[in-house]
């Protein structure tokens, strides 16, 4: 058995499945597996051995050539590991592989024949097909007369019926398909089938002018087949909005310019009637400027008109965006507020500090001349101070600041 192989660990659970079960898988599968199977053989063939002992060799090599390590090497690569149909076939049919491998070698040395067809019905013998193999179709040249190939031919699939190759046609492939002719063969034999000139459906040549019949869309005249202009007749059915371009042997609906409404052919000076926004000015449908014909084509505040294709819209003026559907200005956004003194210059600040420091002095001063030895003590000690604080950089700081509001 082979539980062993490392890539079906579920083999154990699918040992019950019986032969029935495969009949679905389809028999491509099958010879692909048996395909890499006899590669498997090739590759394995002599391994391990060319040390020089002969009798040794030969001895090893022949219980080698049927055991079931060399098996199990064979099986490990016959799929790989991706392809899931050929390894879910190999799980199911365990048992028939080593039943050819242990017993039916030498009586059955085709193991395509023996597994596909004999043993698990899924494939046929060349030229069989069907669910009993029935012959397929033959005739002159084998098998569809050598020119086509029978449906299901193989397998257990298909109806049998002839798919002939490109030029040929009928049950046997011997008869030209439309668009060719017969070739005259050497010593009046029956020639291959050649293709007619591209518009016609029969002919006796490869000219244009030796035309028997011809495709739909092309009219016969003087064994040539000249295209009909469907767009000059009924024969054109185009959708609205939509105009008849004659091609070979056909035509085709194109969609009209977008200042039409319906047209005669491609372009503003074919349309029917103009478009919503266009107007017909000489032999064309051409845009409406709508900002400059209208006296108030936008007329909300701040609003400007911007001319389109067909159309216009609204939009803000420069310097402005909308808001709740209103124009509004486009300002900056505000900065933290000033102080009282921000904006004085330097200049400015300093005399405004001597002022200040004058004002102070002044009323110590005042204060002293009534003769209040506690005034004259507190006037001295505050000219001092400020002296000294007016001479330091912190005190320029400070005062600075308390003038700026800071």
């Amino acid at each position: 058995m082979w539980c062993a192989w490392p890539f079906l660990p579920a083999l154990m659970l699918l040992s019950e499945l019986s032969v029935a079960r495969v009949q679905t898988a389809p028999c491509q599968t099958c010879r692909k597996l048996t395909e890499s199977f006899i590669k498997g053989l090739e590759r394995t063939a002599n391994k391990n051995f060319g040390g020089g002992n002969t009798a040794w060799e030969e001895e090893k090599l022949a219980k080698y050539a049927r055991s079931e390590t060399r098996l199990l090497e064979i099986v490990e690569a016959a799929c790989e590991k991706t392809d899931f149909e050929c390894n879910r076939l190999l799980e199911q049919i365990e048992d028939q592989v080593e039943t050819w491998w242990f017993h039916r070698q030498q009586e059955a040395p085709d193991l395509y024949e023996w597994l596909c067809i004999e043993e698990l019905g899924l494939c046929c013998p060349p030229g069989r097909f069907g669910p009993d193999c029935k012959e397929c179709p033959s005739g002159p040249g084998g098998v569809c007369g050598g020119l086509g190939r029978c449906e299901g031919e193989g397998t257990r699939l298909g109806d049998g019926e002839c798919v002939c190759d490109p030029g040929y046609s009928g049950n046997l492939c011997q008869k030209c398909a439309d668009g060719y002719y017969r070739e005259k063969g050497s010593n009046d034999s029956t020639g291959a089938c050649a293709a007619c000139y591209h518009s016609c459906k029969k002919c006796s040549g490869p000219q244009d002018y030796k035309c028997l019949d011809c495709k739909p869309g092309w009219l016969l005249h003087d064994n040539k087949c000249v295209d009909i202009d469907e767009c000059g007749t009924e024969l054109a059915r185009c959708p609205s909005n939509t105009y008849c371009h004659n091609t070979d042997g056909s035509y085709e609906c194109r969609g009209c310019d977008q200042a039409c409404v319906g047209c005669m052919g491609s372009g503003p000076a074919r349309c029917k009637k103009c478009a919503r926004g266009y107007r017909l000015k000489g032999a064309k449908c051409l845009d409406i400027d709508e900002c400059s014909e209208r006296a108030i084509a936008c007329p909300g505040l701040n609003e400007a008109c911007i001319n389109e294709e067909g159309s216009f819209h609204c939009d803000c003026a420069d310097g402005f965006i909308r808001r709740e559907s209103i124009c509004v200005e486009n300002l900056p956004p505000a900065g933290p507020e000033k102080g009282l003194f921000d904006d004085m210059t330097d200049d400015e600040v300093l005399v405004l500090q001597q002022m200040f420091f004058g004002v102070v002095i002044c009323a110590l001063a005042t204060l002293a001349a009534k003769g209040d030895m506690v005034f004259t003590a507190i006037f001295i000690g505050g000219v001092a101070a400020m002296a000294g604080y007016w001479l330091t950089e912190k005190g320029d700081y400070m005062l600075d600041g308390f003038l700026k509001g800071r």
